[in-house]
């Protein structure tokens, strides 16, 4: 076998005896050229390699045929033909197996290697075409002639460029080859024969077989110079690429293997220090994301986010984001429920316990109870509980979870105008977190609490972070929130097991789409009598426990606590009346901590000098004697309230003057009633020409309040009828309703607040709509007792029903 010695190149050709140095003089080029090509040539097969005119190379023989020519030619003229085989597979390839175009080769020397092995060094003389096959044994010869032309290129500008830019080409590859010493440039330089510059680049080329051998078989010198051009700006690009990717590697790696010395003594000495190094931290995770009850779509995202971890360095950035979801991750109660108590009577014990009243409420948590330990599976019920401020909406959700045996959050709506508050922000933003929804449940970790969304009516729609009430239709969805997709954790989490119970004053503020969601129940304001056993069964214990006072101490007598209550508070709910127990309370612990004789026993005058003159004066009816002045009834959100209508009449051209810093809808109202009263002047005994000569003011008391809606319709069309005929209104009377222009009374809303005003008040009649009948009997009779209701459908009705027919004492003379 004959093939060249691998990665021949400048370093073998100058790390070899000097003897062989293959730079020509121009002394040998003239020989060389001068020297003729023998007819017939014994031919070596050469494998790999290409020799160029003028280079020097070693090769190794191996085949049997190869030995016995060199030896055989080594002996004599040294003279022989070698020729680069087509296929190197070939063991003894034939004449068709060899290209046509060979370098006539001088061995130069002859070595048998340590390893039996026989090296020949051989030099490139001439080039040749083979003509006629003459012998294959013992091996091959030829009949040959000279390939090409040896005439001298006359050197001009441009070949003389092209020389130069070859040179300068192969002295950068030299330089920027770790592989190549430096004194190949030296060697480069020093070639003054162009030709042989052009063989030496041409045999040494990083490139394949064919290509050298393309290089060989151009006769032209300036074409096979621009060819070398070519190659060698073409393996320059490669080995600045080369040298780039080198370089990064090495910098890459260099940084790694400091980063990991680094490393490994921080770890050393934090473990010296006993401190806990990010190993640790990541090993606790694994310990806890081992224990945890996750499908296998999380355990999937904590493995992938896991391994994301450990390619992290822990000085990076995005280290501490990534350990700070790791450990969310693992510290969600992942279906990780609590037992609900199935004992419904021990369940209605807590809630009676608790709260009074409210039966509504109990009736509907007993029932859900009783389902879920039928069924043993049940989405919790979404409720929602309306009333106004201080009647225990919230506290009633710790009832509820009480009961339930559930555990205990809430979180607080009042003024949240941020999307991402529920949903959180996503894990690349700097300070991102999941939402509060997600934090809460971490923090109390279960999967089924209870959980309040306290004042859910004032929540901020669609603003410029979003809109947090659409974002509350998934919260608040059964058929959704079995998913629920908070942007921080990119995972869905079950939230369909979590009771949640919505807390709100009013749904008018509420997002209608929100309100279907959600199972509204109403919890009313409480009247004089709930009042008073709520602050005997819950406020005063509770006062006394937190001021640290026994019950002995002091006592509150019914009167007393029924005229702190008139007297003190108007409210629907009882939180004002707490806060003046607390103070009584208070002041009694000051006369006991100066040891002072205190008497447990507290009167009127004792209430007066604690909390002074009697804020409220108990809301009565007007006199009767008075036309024109009719008692209505109102809702607001802190519950029900009496208003007057007054109407006074003047001399003038008709006029009507609407006063009470009044809404446009009670405005609307009022033209309606006297419209109507105009219309239908003949059933009153009215002459229709009284309208055109007196003026109308209607004036609504506490004018720095602002008043509107439609419930005052009736009230004021009574006061009108009684003003224009000054008829007497009966005592003790209040009335609400919308009217229209065709005198029908409609229905309004708020009829138990309203109720319980008009028991505040003292009233006895009550007028409004036939309509609603049905409200009236959805409430407890002890609310209505004392009460008598007249149920109206026509605006007339109400002249008959609530004016009487006697005049009021000087009555006014119309002209």
């Amino acid at each position: 076998m004959t093939k060249d010695i691998d990665n021949i190149g400048f370093s073998d050709i100058l790390n070899g005896d000097t003897e062989f140095i293959p730079l020509l003089s121009s002394e040998d080029e003239e020989v060389m050229n001068s020297e003729k090509v023998p007819d017939i040539l014994p031919i070596l097969p050469l494998r790999n390699t290409v020799l160029f005119p003028g280079v020097v190379i070693p090769i190794t023989v191996g085949r049997d045929k190869s030995i016995k020519l060199i030896k055989d030619y080594y002996k004599g003229d040294k003279i022989i033909g070698v020729i680069a085989q087509k296929d190197v597979n070939i063991e003894d390839p034939d004449f068709v197996d060899l290209y046509n175009i060979g370098t006539v080769a001088f061995i130069l020397k002859l070595l048998q290697m340590p390893d039996g092995s026989t090296t020949a060094i051989i030099q490139g003389k001439k080039r040749f075409s083979l003509l006629e096959e003459l012998q294959t044994d013992p091996y091959l010869k030829a009949k040959v002639e000279q390939y090409g032309d040896a005439k001298q290129v006359q050197p001009d500008a441009r070949f003389s460029a092209l020389i130069s830019s070859v040179k300068d080409l192969s002295i950068q590859i030299i330089q920027k080859s770790p592989n190549i010493p430096s004194e190949a440039a030296f060697a480069v330089k020093n070639i003054e024969s162009h030709a042989f510059l052009v063989n030496f680049i041409s045999s040494n080329l990083n490139i394949d077989l064919i290509e050298k051998q393309k290089l060989l078989e151009i006769s032209d010198l300036v074409e096979r110079a621009n060819l070398v051009l070519k190659l060698l700006t073409q393996e320059l690009q490669v080995l600045d690429l080369k040298n780039q990717i080198q370089d990064k590697v090495k910098m890459d790696f260099d940084k790694q293997q400091r980063d990991f010395l680094l490393n490994q003594q921080l770890k050393i000495i934090q473990e010296e220090l006993g401190g806990s190094s990010h190993f640790q931290e990541v090993n606790e995770m694994k310990e806890k994301a081992a224990k945890k009850k996750w499908s296998k779509e999380v355990e999937e995202v904590f493995i992938r986010e896991l391994e994301k971890l450990h390619r992290m360095h822990p000085a990076a950035a995005e280290y501490s984001l990534q350990i700070n979801y790791l450990d969310m991750l693992v510290g969600l109660p992942w279906n990780e429920y609590t037992d609900d108590d199935f004992d419904l009577d021990h369940a209605q014990k807590i809630l009676d316990d608790d709260h009074f009243g409210l039966e509504k409420v109990k009736e509907r948590i007993i029932e859900y109870l009783a389902v879920v330990k039928l069924k043993k599976n049940l989405k919790s019920p979404i409720l929602c509980l309306v009333g106004p401020p201080g009647v225990g909406k919230t506290s009633l959700g710790k009832s509820i979870a009480r009961a339930l045996g559930r555990k205990y959050t809430r979180m607080s709506l009042g003024g949240l105008r941020d999307e991402g508050e529920l949903r959180g922000h996503r894990k690349t933003y700097i300070g991102a977190m999941p939402g509060r929804i997600i934090q809460s449940l971490k923090k109390i970790q279960s999967s089924n609490p209870v959980f309040v969304l306290d004042e859910i009516d004032k929540v901020m729609g669609m603003n410029i972070n979003g809109d947090p009430q659409a974002a509350l239709l998934e919260i608040l969805d059964p058929e959704q929130n079995n998913a629920f997709h908070d942007n921080y954790l990119e995972v869905e989490f079950d939230l369909s097991r979590v009771m949640f119970i919505a807390t709100a004053n009013t749904m008018a503020t509420i997002h209608p789409a929100l309100r279907d969601r959600m199972e509204v129940i109403e919890i009313n304001g409480y009247i004089m009598e709930e009042k008073m056993e709520i602050a005997k069964r819950h406020l005063i214990p509770k006062q006394l426990f937190e001021h640290g006072v026994k019950k002995s101490q002091v006592k509150f007598t019914d009167s007393l606590l029924k005229k702190t209550i008139e007297d003190y508070t108007r409210e629907s709910g009882v939180r004002t009346l707490e806060k003046n127990i607390a103070k009584v309370i208070r002041s009694k612990v000051r006369s006991i901590v100066s040891k002072q004789k205190v008497k447990p026993a507290i009167d009127d005058k004792d209430l007066q000098k604690i909390l002074g003159p009697a804020q409220f004066k108990r809301e009565k009816a007007f006199n009767h004697e008075v036309p024109g002045v009719v008692t209505g009834l109102a809702w607001t959100s802190e519950g029900g309230e009496i208003l007057f209508v007054e109407v006074s009449l003047s001399k003038g051209k008709g006029e009507l003057r609407l006063t009470g810093n009044l809404g446009d809808v009670m405005k609307e109202s009022a033209t309606l009633a006297l419209e109507y009263l105009k219309a239908h002047t003949e059933m009153l005994g009215l002459n229709a020409n009284l309208f055109k000569n007196w003026n109308v003011h209607i004036h609504v008391p506490e004018g720095a309040t602002p008043k509107d809606g439609p419930s005052a319709g009736i009230t004021m069309f009574t006061a009108l009828a009684s003003a224009f005929t000054q008829r007497k209104v009966k005592e003790n009377i209040a009335m609400t309703g919308e009217i229209t222009l065709r005198g029908k009374v409609l229905p309004v809303g708020g009829i138990r607040e309203k109720m319980l005003a008009a028991k505040r008040a003292g009233i006895k009649d009550i007028f409004l709509s036939k309509e609603n009948k049905k409200d009236i009997e959805e409430i407890k009779p002890d609310y209505l007792e004392g009460l008598k209701f007249h149920y109206l459908d026509e605006m007339i009705e109400v002249i008959d029903q609530a004016l009487l027919t006697e005049q009021v004492k000087n009555p006014r003379i119309f002209s």
